[in-house]
């Protein structure tokens, strides 16, 4: 696949819906709602997405963060968010996460190519180049932020003023 495939996904075009779309229009209060038979909040889901982009960005500055023993570890211990200011803190870092990851699919191939460093045995199982990473971050991404498509559908907060399919 081509680098601009990779941007436009990491974006939400296409099939994939947009994460920062999804959340941009969203209050606190929504965002911090569970749904019956879902374990999260979107809160809670973009903070999910947050740790595992800043865990990833680690990786390829070449740092070693210690990969959680338990994928809770992942996920907030409360409630999320706690209020606006907490909210705001978390779509702006997503945000800057995401264009940390656009800037990086637009690296030269011999980038793109370049090996990251693995921390945790699970990682010599896959693909271990910046492009696989990247992918990597696309597919946790798209994931995420379908679940987050269907609590905002669940809550009435379908489409997000930024658009997002209705059918």
């Amino acid at each position: 696949m081509s680098q601009r495939a990779l941007i436009e996904l990491l974006h939400g075009k296409g099939a994939h819906a947009d994460p920062i779309a999804c959340v941009e229009d969203l209050s606190a209060e929504l965002a911090a709602r569970q749904v019956a038979g879902f374990p999260h909040s979107i809160g809670q889901l973009v903070f999910h997405m947050n740790y595992w982009m800043d865990y990833e960005l680690r990786r390829i500055r070449g740092e070693r963060p210690a990969y959680p023993e338990h994928a809770s570890e992942s996920w907030p211990a409360a409630a999320s968010p706690a209020d606006e200011l907490e909210w705001n803190r978390l779509r702006k870092h997503l945000a800057a996460v995401l264009a940390d990851f656009a800037v990086l699919a637009n690296s030269s191939m011999e980038e793109i190519q370049r090996q990251i460093e693995t921390v945790h045995e699970g990682d010599k199982k896959v693909a271990g180049t910046l492009e696989a990473v990247l992918w990597q971050m696309v597919a946790h991404n798209s994931y995420h932020a379908g679940q987050i498509a269907v609590i905002r559908r669940v809550l009435g907060a379908w489409p997000p003023r930024g658009g997002g399919d209705t059918w």
